[in-house]
Order: C-alpha cells, then structure tokens, then sequence
C-alpha cells in the first residue's frame, strides 16, 4: 500500500513515525514560519500542509497526541476518506476553560493511522441475538 503525500505549502513537513514500531503517523503544524495559534476552549482548525492520496479500501484517522493531551490540549478524532483531496487540517482546542497552549509551525500536533476497511454488507434486521450484557450502554459493564 502507497500513502502519497502532496506538500501545499514548500514549508509543510511530511508525516512520519516517531519510532519504527509507532502505529500512527506524526502530523505538523503548518501555520506560516512566523504564526503561532493560540489555543483556547473553542476548536480551531490547524493546516498541516498536505494532502494524501491512498487506495480505496482505506481510510485515516486523526487522534490526538497523547504528550498533548497530558497538556490539555484536545484534538477532536477525524476520518479522512480515500476520495478526499484537501489539505489535511486538525481540530484543536483546550479541555480546561481559560487555559491557553500556542501551536508553532512545525509542532507536531497529531497522528494519523492508517485502518483497512472491513468489507460488511448492511442487513436491516427486525431483531438482534441477546446478550449477556444486552442493552446496556454507557457506564453498565462497571468503572
């Protein structure tokens, strides 16, 4: 499988892995090598640069940094489809009201995973087979 990477801007960094065994792909920031963005509760949108192109059967997801978020600095997940063609943005913000964190251009701000796609066809059922743990959600199965 081949992730093509187009740089926007001369500037923009390509993703890369922290280490060899590193399942995400580090994102930067690409805000002008003089910008800085200053983060607060309300998201903003960060460019990274660049635009991907991989095969159908695929997708990314964008998670956040676990270094930033020990910050508090939140990024929200995202999935990028196969036949998006856009500069790959991240969504920032901070988890802490009237806390602020400043994103640099180069900072790398998240990751990327790249996931293969299960092939399911969708079946309208009028029932589902019981389970031990049934319809319970959020908080049932305990701590």
């Amino acid at each position: 499988m081949e992730l093509k990477v187009k740089k926007l801007r001369p500037d923009a960094q390509l993703p890369r892995r922290a280490t060899p065994l590193s399942t995400g792909l580090d994102l930067f920031a690409c805000t002008g090598v003089d910008d800085a963005v200053r983060l607060d509760s309300t998201p903003k949108m960060i460019g990274t640069g660049i635009a991907v192109e991989f095969p159908p059967g695929y997708d990314i997801q964008i998670r956040p940094r676990s270094g930033l978020s020990s910050k508090g600095v939140g990024v929200t997940l995202g999935t990028i489809d196969s036949d998006y063609r856009g500069e790959v943005m991240v969504t920032m913000y901070m988890m802490t009201p009237g806390a602020g964190f400043e994103i640099r251009h180069g900072d790398r701000i998240a990751q990327m995973v790249i996931h293969k796609l299960a092939d399911v066809d969708i079946i309208e059922a009028t029932g589902l087979s019981p389970t031990e743990r049934g319809v319970g959600g959020h908080g049932s199965t305990g701590r």
